[in-house]
């Protein structure tokens, strides 16, 4: 309900989720599809603390391994390619296979039927008459057999000029095989399509603008270490506590009540009130100590409230309310009491202490404890605010096209991890599962979170162009600890795993890091509390 407010820290806990990309209209031999990223993995496992790249792709935009890794095999003749560049980073190659080609894999492929086809009337291996061989496999099996094996021949030659540039599952054959079928029984040639998505150019406005940032940090209003230990500290020393039926008289600061709350606008002139659901709750638990959490007014109004008890009394939401449809509006509240508790609560003291913090024996190992985590943490956010801004600035000086291959893919992360906080926040069945991961869903998604995707998409690319720029190195050992540790988590968790794919995974996250730290010596940063 809208009746309570919090802030909290937003985490993503990633779990191994796929979403299958768009099938090509042609599936590629296997010999020459880009090796694709490992789907396991999950930036979350590793022990690194900058989060703007847990969600991230490569930093880098890492090419596809180069198809040449298979030796190209020799062709009687060169191939016509003309190559078109097309909006986003696309290239279509316009591929022309001569007939000579062509006449060298047909003969390729009648060899292999040749050697393994058992015809009636010939022994194993023996020379059968092409007419004969190609009667008994079928003129149709055989024209098929003769147009993949030079697509898969010639493919490689094709992609030459681009390889280098090509990204990662990007390759498509646009023309249908059937056209390409027809063309080579017409014409003893072979024609086709291939569409690929390279590496896009940052473009830096102005140039080298990312090593003169002047950067304002805005933080919320902070808490002081100190304070937020003390809190902890009365959190977990509440935990502890037996809840106690109240019997014999009304609510109390320090009470716990359940409460039914119903909301209604309030009448101006001649206006008929009516219900505001953001308002209301049913079963809603209640502790008096955040009375901070709720409308103000709104324990003081309670206050005094017995079991069973009904109470109505008008407040106005404050314009700063975090849910904006709510800000500034007149309600009148009425509130039944459910239930209400006391807190029977131990004695503080040190027998409790392992209790509040495992592994203290006292009270005062235990706030000294709780102090040195807040100090940490207090770090970690103020870090992790300015790596946002600046980051945020980046976004803004680069002029890049972004590649569709790259707008799925970190749209695909998104929209994984967001399915795995829902399946954390509550149980899904395979039906609403099946719905929520349906390929309409995903483009959905994907279009709502377009501007999103792509400012991510944005700062991961200045980032890796600032990498190159600046010559920045990361270590081995850095990357050898890492994904040592990384190897241990998902043997811990007992998660298949490739140790290759971890550790290209973990050099683009640590490159990422190391920028950000080169960046914050760089820039002039302010501290401002909102």
């Amino acid at each position: 309900m809208a009746l309570c407010t919090s802030s909290s820290p937003t985490s993503f806990h990633l779990k191994p989720f796929t979403i299958s990309p768009p099938i090509s209209s042609i599936s590629l031999p296997n010999s020459f599809k880009p090796t694709t990223r490992f789907p396991s993995l999950t930036l979350h496992q590793l022990s690194l603390s900058h989060s703007p790249w847990k969600l991230s792709i490569s930093a880098r935009a890492a090419a596809a391994p180069p198809l040449t890794e298979t030796v190209k095999d020799p062709l009687p003749a060169d191939l016509v390619v003309a190559e078109t560049q097309e909006p986003n980073c696309r290239i279509r190659l316009s591929v022309e296979v001569p007939p000579i080609v062509c006449d060298d894999c047909y003969k390729r492929v009648i060899n292999e039927f040749m050697k393994k086809a058992k015809v009636p009337g010939f022994r194993p291996r023996k020379k059968v008459p092409e007419s004969i061989l190609v009667s008994y496999i079928g003129k149709d099996n055989v024209r098929k057999a003769a147009v993949e094996a030079i697509l898969k021949r010639t493919l490689p030659h094709a992609m030459s000029s681009i390889e280098s540039r090509a990204l990662k599952d990007s390759i498509r054959i646009t023309s249908t095989f059937a056209e390409m079928e027809k063309t080579y029984s017409s014409s003893n040639t072979l024609r086709y399509d291939i569409t690929v998505d390279v590496a896009p150019e940052v473009k830096w406005v102005p140039e080298d603008g990312y090593k003169n940032l002047k950067v304002v940090v805005e933080l919320d209003n902070e808490i002081e270490a100190k304070t937020a230990a003390e809190r902890e500290l009365k959190r977990r020393y509440k935990a502890l506590s037996i809840m106690r039926i109240v019997t014999n008289r009304g609510l109390q600061i320090g009470d716990v009540t359940v409460l039914d709350i119903s909301a209604t606008t309030v009448e101006q002139d001649g206006a008929e009130a009516k219900n505001v659901p953001a308002a209301e709750s049913k079963g809603f638990q209640f502790d008096t100590e955040d009375g901070d959490r709720v409308v103000p007014g709104f324990l003081d109004a309670i206050i005094g409230i017995q079991g069973g008890e009904t109470k109505s009394f008008p407040l106005v939401f404050p314009d700063t309310w975090k849910q904006e449809d709510l800000r500034g509006l007149p309600c009148q509240f009425t509130v039944e009491c459910k239930e209400l508790f006391y807190r029977e609560l131990p004695e503080m003291n040190d027998a409790i202490a392992d209790k509040l913090f495992p592994g203290c024996t006292t009270i005062d190992q235990v706030k000294e404890s709780l102090l040195e985590r807040c100090i940490e943490l207090e770090q970690t956010a103020k870090d992790q605010a300015t790596d946002n801004a600046i980051l945020d600035q980046l976004r803004q000086m680069v002029q890049v096209e972004i590649p569709q291959t790259l707008f799925e893919e970190q749209g695909r992360q998104l929209y994984g991890a967001k399915l795995l906080q829902i399946q954390a926040n509550m149980k899904l069945n395979e039906e609403q599962i099946a719905t929520l991961s349906s390929p309409k869903a995903v483009r959905e998604y994907l279009e709502n979170q377009r501007e999103n995707i792509e400012n991510i998409i944005k700062q991961n690319l200045a980032v890796g162009d600032i990498f190159k720029r600046e010559n920045l190195q990361v270590s081995t050992d850095e990357i050898v600890k890492e994904v040592e540790s990384s190897v241990a988590e998902f043997k811990k968790h007992k998660q298949d795993y490739d140790e290759e794919s971890i550790q290209e995974q973990v050099q683009e996250v640590l490159e990422g890091a190391k920028v950000l730290e080169w960046l914050r010596e760089q820039a002039d940063i302010k501290y401002v509390t909102e």
